[in-house]
C-alpha cells in the first residue's frame, strides 16, 4: 500500500501541477509508478476475475449425527473414534478423561488441528438448541480445551480442584519435564518417530510422499524449538533423568491413595497425569523403551493409571488385554 500524504511533499494545483518554488517553464513529472504494480495484462486479468473473500467453512458435518450429544473432537483411531476408545494426544486424552470423571456424556469424533477453530485439539461443540438451530450458517458453540473447565463449571459439573502454589508447582512437572521428554521421545528418536508418530499425525492426513516429507520435517522442528527454548542443546540423558525426577516427585505426592491430593474422586490432576502414563505404558508401541521403564519403577502411578483405564475406559482395556 503506498503511503499517505503526510504534508511533507508540495501541495499540488487542481492539474496536479507543483505548486511550490519551481521555474514557471518546468512541466510536471508524471505519478510515478509504484514498483509492485502489476503489468497491464495481468491487472487486465484480474479484473476479468477478481478475488473473492469467502465465509468461514462451516463446521464438519458430522456435528449433525449426533445432535442430542455433546461431540469431543479428539486425536483418535478414525476407524473406531468411540467414547471408550483414549486418544493418542497427551492433551487431548487428559480432556476426554476429565469430561468422564464429570460425568459429561459426550461423543468423540476425529479431528486434526486444521479441523478446530483455534487451530489446537481438542474443541468441543455442546449440545443444545441453539447449536441446533446453528447448523445451517455453522456459527455453532464451540469450547476450545482452554475454556472446557470453565464450560463444566458453569454447567455445574466440575469438582473442586486444589488452588496453590503447590498444585501449581506439580502440574508445571507434567507441562515441562515430562511433557519435555515425551516430544523428545516421541519426535526425535528416529524410530519412534517413524513407527509411531508418523502413522498417527501425518500418514492418515495424506498420501502424497512430498508432503508427508514436509509434514515430518515440520513437526520434528517444531518438537526441537520448543525443546531449546529451555536449553541451547538438547540432551537426552538430561530430559529423561528430569522426567525420572518428575517421576519420583509424582510418586511421593500419590503415596499410598487412589488419587492425587487426597481427593475422594479423581480430577484434573489424575487426567493430567493419566494422559502421559496411560501413553507411555500402555497407549503406544515403543521400541526404545527407556522413559516407560523409568515410569514403571513407580508402581503406585502404574496403579493410578490402571484405576483409570479400568473405571472409565473399561471396554478398551478388555479389548486390548484380550488381544
Amino acid at each position: 500500500m503506498p503511503p499517505s500524504n503526510d504534508g511533507s511533499k508540495p501541495a499540488s494545483g487542481e492539474n496536479g501541477v507543483s505548486t511550490s518554488c519551481t521555474p514557471s517553464s518546468a512541466r510536471a513529472l508524471p505519478p510515478s509508478r509504484p514498483w509492485l504494480a502489476l503489468p497491464a495484462p495481468l491487472k487486465h486479468l484480474f479484473s476479468k476475475f477478481p478475488l473473492r473473500t469467502l465465509p468461514f467453512s462451516q463446521l464438519p458435518v458430522r456435528t449433525a449425527q449426533h445432535r442430542d450429544q455433546h461431540v469431543l473432537y479428539i486425536f483418535t483411531d478414525p476407524s473406531s473414534p468411540d467414547y471408550n476408545t483414549p486418544s493418542f494426544n497427551p492433551t487431548c486424552l487428559k480432556w476426554q478423561t476429565y469430561l468422564k470423571f464429570i460425568g459429561v456424556d459426550f461423543h468423540t469424533v476425529a479431528s486434526t488441528n486444521h479441523a478446530s477453530p483455534t487451530g489446537a485439539l481438542p474443541f468441543l461443540i455442546p449440545a443444545s438448541s441453539s447449536n441446533l438451530q446453528g447448523e445451517a450458517t455453522g456459527k455453532m458453540s464451540v469450547v476450545p480445551s482452554n475454556k472446557l473447565q470453565k464450560w463444566a463449571r458453569d454447567k455445574g459439573l466440575t469438582r473442586e480442584e486444589p488452588d496453590s502454589m503447590r498444585y501449581e508447582a506439580y502440574m508445571s512437572l507434567l507441562d515441562h519435564r515430562i511433557r519435555r521428554a515425551w516430544l523428545y521421545t516421541l519426535y526425535l528418536i528416529r524410530q519412534h518417530f517413524h513407527s509411531v508418530a508418523a502413522p498417527l499425525y501425518i500418514y492418515p492426513s495424506t498420501l502424497s510422499t512430498p508432503v508427508r516429507f514436509a509434514l515430518s520435517r515440520t513437526l520434528q522442528a517444531a518438537a526441537l524449538a520448543e525443546l531449546l527454548t529451555t536449553s541451547s542443546t538438547v540432551s537426552s540423558d538430561t530430559l529423561l533423568a528430569e522426567a525420572d525426577g518428575a517421576f519420583a516427585a509424582l510418586s511421593t505426592l500419590l503415596g499410598d491413595d487412589d488419587w492425587f491430593f487426597r481427593a475422594e474422586e479423581p480430577g484434573l490432576f489424575d487426567a493430567s497425569v493419566f494422559a502421559y502414563t496411560y501413553l507411555l505404558l500402555d497407549g503406544m508401541k515403543w521400541e526404545e523403551d527407556t522413559l516407560e521403564k523409568k515410569l514403571r519403577a513407580y508402581e503406585n502411578l502404574v496403579e493410578h493409571k490402571d484405576r483409570i483405564a479400568l473405571r472409565f475406559y473399561r471396554s478398551d482395556v478388555r479389548a486390548r488385554k484380550g488381544r
